[in-house]
């Protein structure tokens, strides 16, 4: 009986510190992606606004590549954020892809240049349903980049289709 309770108490601590975390994490920008604005490329590639196919219901970015590309979705400007990490979340789906498909940030930071943030290893290929993808930017104390890429890594033919979009922050720790 004392090691179900004990059991129980960790359950419990692991679930409130799990929340206290996830509390910790605040929304900069969202791109839900209903709409072909603010969408940097236009060309390269057939995109579309798709009603059909969406992970949230209103429609998503529909991607046609014929060999790979790299797809510039938004860019931020000044999120005015430091000693933080910086998450690039998205929903994605895929369909016949022949390369893998996986997410890109870049932060430009003033006199130091543009530095950057995959996460290949969460890639997909093939045939998929959605799936979430993240990737992290580790920011240190005095590091505050004044622009923000969000990229779509598309590793070779196929269709892709992306949705609800966002970059978040949260504590180094």
């Amino acid at each position: 009986m004392k090691r179900i309770c004990f059991l129980w108490i960790c359950a419990a601590l692991a679930c409130v510190a799990g929340c206290s975390r996830s509390s910790q994490v605040t929304e900069i920008r969202r791109f839900p992606l209903d709409s072909l604005d603010g969408i940097i490329t236009q060309s390269g590639a057939e995109l579309e606004i798709d009603r059909n196919t969406s992970s949230d219901g209103k429609g998503s970015l529909k991607i046609e590549v014929n060999e790979p590309a790299v797809i510039r979705l938004f860019e931020t400007g000044d999120i005015d954020t430091e000693n933080a990490r910086l998450f690039y979340e998205a929903k994605i789906r895929t369909k016949g892809v022949s390369g893998p498909v996986y997410l890109e940030m870049w932060c430009h930071f003033p006199g130091l240049g543009e530095f950057f943030s995959r996460n290949p290893q969460t890639a997909v290929t093939g045939t998929t349903n959605w799936t979430s993808m993240e990737t992290v930017f580790f920011l240190k104390k005095g590091e505050r980049p004044d622009n923000v890429k969000l990229n779509l890594i598309i590793g070779g033919k196929g269709t892709v289709w992306v949705d609800d979009i966002r970059l978040r922050k949260g504590p180094l720790q």
